[in-house]
């Protein structure tokens, strides 16, 4: 079995995505480097998550129940560092945590948990949920903190002191590692602090090829909330992160770059409070905070800026105007590009066009 296993387990939308990209394409490098990335592929560790979390229940797929079996037998027969990363580890309850820490034993499981100030954590999460076809206004966003391990977007993973109230259950204060995001440090500080507890040199490794996240301005964010009200379909996750996240959102409202914002003023004040209560619990627990602890306080001051609520129909119908005329655009394009592909007429006869399904 291998000898240690650090599980990165989040939060979300704290450069997971960005480390996730760097050891995803380095696992040969990583493997030389006495460190075993199990697992298929990248999703291997998504449905791994699913399982831990029960979040498919009776229904988990043969292939999720068949990705955390790969990932057990292979740390199994490593004999040196193993890692699983994913943020989606970070909503399970006490009793599945230390579930699947029995199934790795006997390694000596680390926990590494990246985390960021709260206000802008939930920000960010707001506007990924609405990637994720949400439809909840953000003055609805995170009211509750849901007891289902299988949600994600609300506090239950975004509060870093509840996540480890209940992970650290399943693995000691000594071995968890809170890694706090610096957003006045460049982009490759937290590899380099990742890559420090892996026992790995972190400037012998590309990261040309990860980028971070970027995120929709107000009117953008709002546009999409309402586009997804009107969808009809879209619930497969390949659909939500092919055509709503990537095609929708990634490509085409956050590079309008809009105006930045705020959740209203009482969903900071207790983005505060939750601050502030979670950096007392690291005061209070001998975890290991690989930064500065004082980068999960919520400034105080903040810029001004507008919230969700303050977008007009007007501005919602003119950025939905210009977004018509994009796609409008991206039509063409793809028809134009379908038609010199394909043979130029039918067995029959009459030519071949590519034609919109109508609706």
């Amino acid at each position: 079995m291998a000898e240690r296993v650090y599980l990165h387990i989040g939060l979300p939308k704290t450069a997971t995505t960005y480390l996730q990209t760097i050891v995803w394409a380095a696992r040969d490098q990583l493997r030389s480097d006495g460190v075993l990335l199990p697992g298929r592929e990248r999703r291997d560790h998504l449905w791994s998550s699913r399982v831990v979390r029960e979040e498919g229940g009776a229904r988990n797929t043969d292939r999720e129940f068949a990705a955390w079996e790969r990932v057990r037998t292979e740390l199994a027969a490593w004999s040196g560092v193993g890692l699983v990363s994913h943020e989606f580890f970070a909503a399970a309850a006490v009793e599945q945590a230390q579930r699947m820490v029995e199934a790795l034993a006997p390694a000596e499981v680390h926990l590494v948990v990246t985390a960021r100030e709260p206000l802008g954590l939930f920000t960010a999460s707001w506007q990924e949920s609405l990637k994720n076809r949400s439809t909840t206004p953000m003055a609805d966003y995170g009211r509750e903190v849901s007891a289902r391990p299988t949600d994600i977007w609300n506090w239950r993973t975004l509060d870093l002191r509840l996540v480890l109230e209940r992970w650290s259950r399943a693995v000691p204060h000594e071995r968890i590692h809170v890694l706090p995001l610096d957003p006045t440090a460049p982009r490759e500080d937290i590899w380099h602090r990742f890559a420090g507890l892996l026992g790995i040199d972190a400037a012998a490794y590309d990261t040309s090829m990860s980028f971070p996240n970027e995120s929709m301005g107000v009117v953008e964010a709002e546009l999409l909330r309402r586009v997804n009200g009107n969808l009809d379909g879209f619930t497969k996750a390949f659909d939500k992160g092919v055509y709503i996240r990537t095609f929708l959102a990634d490509e085409r409202l956050v590079t309008r770059q809009g105006e930045k914002f705020w959740p209203a003023e009482d969903q900071v004040a207790d983005c505060r409070a939750r601050a502030q209560a979670q950096i007392d619990y690291l005061a209070a627990h001998p975890v290991d905070v690989v930064g500065d602890v004082e980068r999960l306080r919520v400034p105080d001051d903040l810029p001004p800026r507008r919230t969700p609520g303050s977008v007009t129909d007007a501005e919602v119908a003119a950025a939905g105007a210009e977004l018509v005329a994009v796609l409008l655009d991206d039509v063409r394009t793809l028809r134009n590009e379908n038609r010199a592909a394909a043979p130029a007429t039918r067995p029959g006869g009459g030519r071949r066009g590519w034609r919109l399904r109508r609706r």
